[in-house]
């Protein structure tokens, strides 16, 4: 297994913190490194090489002054031939984040029809699952519409999260959200299809795409 990346914890007190492994899955190319970057070392780079085997990156999250969390994330490589080594990671992981690309239909229907299966059959059965939407920075041109990957997380009883790494949208949100439910297993993580937060984010988007468009066809 290759490892890409490794970025260092503070030197804090580490007795202080619980360690949460966490485990991103899903297909190659929605964006699982990008996430991650954004939210280790708040980075984006539009060009990203294909995560080969696995990679590893850490983040301290303090909940409150009593819960304070040490991530361990993974990132897995989404292609095909690399599958049967993400069972290493997310056997032993406490969460597992399942990302998919708005604009690509394939890479939804993938988590149901893969990702889903394999972590009920080799995942611990409490592992806490979490869906992230992402690429929302695009979302007019969504194919899998936002109440479709709603519907898909509360079937699998998953933390849901509309994101975009490109636009740190939703990023720190999500693992604020996991994070919560990694100290408190019983806590209701729904909320609504289309959030007032996510309503304004869509709505500044198009406001600025329109802009855009003007300005491009005055240039023409």
């Amino acid at each position: 297994i290759k490892i890409i990346f490794c970025i260092k914890m503070e030197d804090d007190s580490e007795s202080e913190y619980i360690t949460c492994r966490v485990v991103l899955l899903g297909e190659a190319g929605v964006g699982k490194t990008s996430i991650i970057s954004r939210y280790v070392s708040n980075t984006f780079s539009d060009v990203l090489m294909s995560t080969t085997g696995a990679s590893f990156a850490a983040k301290k999250l303090e909940l409150d002054d009593e819960h304070k969390i040490k991530f361990q994330i993974w990132d897995t490589a989404g292609q095909e031939r690399f599958r049967s080594l993400a069972k290493i990671f997310y056997q032993n992981a406490a969460v597992a984040v399942l990302v998919y690309d708005i604009t690509r239909r394939d890479s939804f229907e993938k988590l149901k029809e893969f990702w889903i299966k394999e972590l009920k059959e080799n995942a611990p059965s409490d592992i806490i699952l979490a869906l992230a939407a992402n690429k929302s920075d695009i979302y007019e041109q969504e194919v899998v519409s936002l109440k479709e990957g709603k519907e898909l997380a509360q079937e699998i009883n998953a933390i849901f999260k509309s994101t975009s790494a490109m636009l740190a949208h939703g990023i720190d949100e999500l693992f604020k959200l996991i994070g919560e439910k990694f100290i408190n297993p019983s806590l209701n993580t729904n909320e609504p299809t289309m959030s007032s937060q996510e309503e304004e984010f869509r709505k500044n988007i198009k406001i600025n795409n329109n802009k855009k468009a003007k300005t491009e066809s005055k240039k023409g």
